[in-house]
C-alpha cells in the first residue's frame, strides 16, 4: 500500500502541470456543485407518505379492522408507485400509512389516494380523512402509557392531569392526540 502511495506522489511531482490542471478542475467542479446544492435548515429526507385516519367511534379493534381498515387497504392496491401500505387499528380508530417511492411528488400521491378513496363503501359514520403533509420534524414525540396495575381510565386521568400539563409547561405549546380503550380524545 505504501508503494502505491509513493508512486502517486512521485508521478504528481514529475508531472506538476498535469497534476495542477486536474486539481484545479476538481476545485472548480466542487465549487460549482456547492453553489448549486440546495441547503435547507431541516431537509426532508423521508419518502412521500400519505396517512389516512378513519374514526368509527364505539367499535372494537376487530370491527374496525374488518369493516374499515381492510376495505381501505384493498381499495388502495391499484395506487401507482407505492412501496408499502402499513396500518394500525385501535379501538374506534384506523390509521393507514402509504409510503411511496423516493421521487414521487406529494400532489401525485394525494391525487392517487383520493381517487381510490371515493370508490370505497364504508359503514355509516366512518369517514376516511387524508392527513395534511408533514415532514420528519412535524411529529416530534409519541408515547404510550401502559400499566398492569391501572386501567385505561386511570391512565387517561394521569395523561390529562400530570403528563399533559408537564408537556405544556416544558415546551410552551404542543398539540396532543390521545386514544384509550374507553375514550377517544383529540385536543389541539
Amino acid at each position: 500500500m505504501t508503494k502505491f502511495i509513493k508512486n502517486i506522489i512521485a508521478f504528481s511531482l514529475k508531472n506538476r502541470a498535469f497534476t495542477f490542471f486536474w486539481v484545479s478542475l476538481l476545485v472548480i467542479a466542487g465549487f460549482i456543485s456547492f453553489r448549486a446544492m440546495p441547503i435547507e435548515a431541516f431537509p426532508d429526507v423521508t419518502n412521500t407518505q400519505i396517512i389516512i385516519v378513519t374514526e368509527w367511534n364505539g367499535r372494537s379493534a376487530e370491527e374496525i379492522e374488518r369493516f374499515v381498515t381492510t376495505p381501505i387497504e384493498i381499495a388502495l392496491n391499484p395506487v401507482q408507485r407505492k412501496t408499502s401500505v402499513r396500518s394500525i387499528t385501535m379501538f374506534g380508530l384506523s390509521v393507514i400509512k402509504i409510503i411511496f417511492e423516493d421521487d414521487v411528488e406529494d400532489f401525485f400521491a394525494r391525487q392517487q389516494v383520493n381517487n381510490q378513496l371515493r370508490n370505497i363503501a364504508l359503514p355509516e359514520g366512518a369517514e376516511p380523512d387524508v392527513q395534511p403533509p408533514y415532514g420528519p420534524t412535524g411529529e416530534v414525540y409519541r408515547y404510550v402509557l401502559k400499566s398492569p396495575q391501572r386501567d385505561t381510565r386511570d391512565l387517561l386521568t394521569l395523561q390529562n392531569w400530570v403528563i399533559d400539563r408537564q408537556l405544556r409547561a416544558g415546551c410552551g405549546r404542543h398539540c396532543c392526540f390521545w386514544w384509550t380503550g374507553k375514550n377517544i380524545r383529540n385536543q389541539c
